[in-house]
C-alpha cells in the first residue's frame, strides 16, 4: 500500500489534488486507516492516477475524465474522449489563426502599411430574387449561422421555378430598433424577373452616392473592413444614408476562400 504522499508522487500531482479526487469520487482510495484517517492507496489504481492526470494534462473535463476510467473499455472510451478534444483543439487553433490574421491586418493598417481605396461612386438599381431572414443581433456570431440555411433555401426554390442562380450575390443588412438585423440574400434577375415560390422579387433601389472598398479573403476579417470603410468616410466628412450591401465579384460555391472578392457598399450622404 502507498501513502498519499507517495502516491502523489507516482502521478507528479499534490496531495491537495488528491484529496478533491477523492472527495469528488474520481480516485477514491483502497482504504482509510481507521485509527490515522490516512488515506492509503493500492498498486492497482497506479494504472488510474496516471490515466487521470493524462488526460487532465490534455485538457479534458473531470466529468469526461471519470467516465473514461470506469468505462466497461477504458480504451475506446479513452480514444473517443481524445478524439473528441482533438477537435475542440482543431476549432480552437482555427479561431485563434484568425483572429492573429485579423491583428496583423489592423496592425498592416495603423502602420500604413495597407492602405483601403474607398471610392465614392453611385450604385445603379437592380432587380433580384432574394429570401430574408431575421439575425437577433449584428455581428458574425449572429449573422453567420444564417447565411448556410439561406443560401440554401435560396438556390432549392430558384431550381425548382426553374431559374438560372446569377452572379454576382448581393446581400444587404438592415438595422431595427430592437437590435435585431434583417439579413437579406439574393441573386441577380433576369431582364423579365419571374415570380415563384420560396423567393421575392425585389427592386433594389439606385443609390445616388455610396462608399464602396473591395474585401479580399474569406469572411473572417470583413469585420475589420466595414470598420475601416466607415472609419474613412466618417473622416471623408459622410454621414451613412441607407442599407449597406455586399457585393460577391469572386465567389467560387458557398464557402469562402481566400480568393474570393467583396465589394462593401454604404450609402452616404455629405455631413
Amino acid at each position: 500500500m502507498y501513502t498519499i504522499g507517495e502516491f502523489a508522487a507516482f502521478g507528479r500531482v499534490s496531495v491537495r489534488m488528491l484529496r478533491h479526487w477523492d472527495a469528488i469520487g474520481l480516485l477514491v482510495p483502497d482504504r482509510v486507516d481507521e485509527h490515522s484517517g490516512y488515506r492509503l492507496y493500492s498498486p492497482a489504481q497506479v494504472h488510474r492516477l496516471l490515466r487521470v492526470v493524462e488526460l487532465r494534462g490534455l485538457g479534458i473535463g473531470l466529468e469526461r475524465v471519470a467516465a473514461v476510467v470506469t468505462a466497461d473499455d477504458e480504451t475506446a472510451a479513452t480514444r473517443a474522449a481524445l478524439q473528441d478534444q482533438a477537435r475542440v483543439i482543431e476549432a480552437a487553433m482555427a479561431d485563434d489563426t484568425a483572429r492573429l490574421a485579423r491583428i496583423r491586418r489592423m496592425l498592416h493598417l495603423l502602420e500604413g502599411t495597407t492602405t483601403m481605396d474607398v471610392t465614392y461612386r453611385p450604385i445603379d438599381a437592380q432587380t433580384v430574387y432574394a429570401v430574408s431572414g431575421v439575425a437577433p443581433g449584428m455581428g458574425p456570431q449572429h449573422v453567420g449561422p444564417m447565411v448556410g440555411p439561406l443560401i440554401g433555401s435560396l438556390d432549392a426554390a430558384l431550381q425548382a421555378a426553374g431559374r438560372p442562380l446569377l452572379e454576382p450575390s448581393v446581400f444587404w443588412y438592415e438595422g431595427a430598433v430592437d437590435d435585431t438585423l434583417t439579413v437579406h440574400i439574393s441573386y441577380p434577375a433576369e431582364p423579365t424577373p419571374v415570380p415563384g415560390d420560396g423567393y421575392d422579387v425585389v427592386d433594389l433601389p439606385a443609390v445616388p452616392l455610396a462608399a464602396t472598398t473591395l474585401h479580399h479573403g474569406d469572411m473572417s476579417g470583413i469585420g475589420d473592413s466595414w470598420n475601416a470603410l466607415f472609419e474613412r468616410l466618417v473622416a471623408d466628412g459622410f454621414r451613412m444614408a441607407g442599407p449597406t450591401r455586399e457585393v460577391y465579384l469572386v465567389a467560387d460555391g458557398h464557402e469562402p476562400g481566400p480568393d474570393w472578392v467583396t465589394e462593401l457598399q454604404v450609402p452616404v450622404q455629405k455631413v
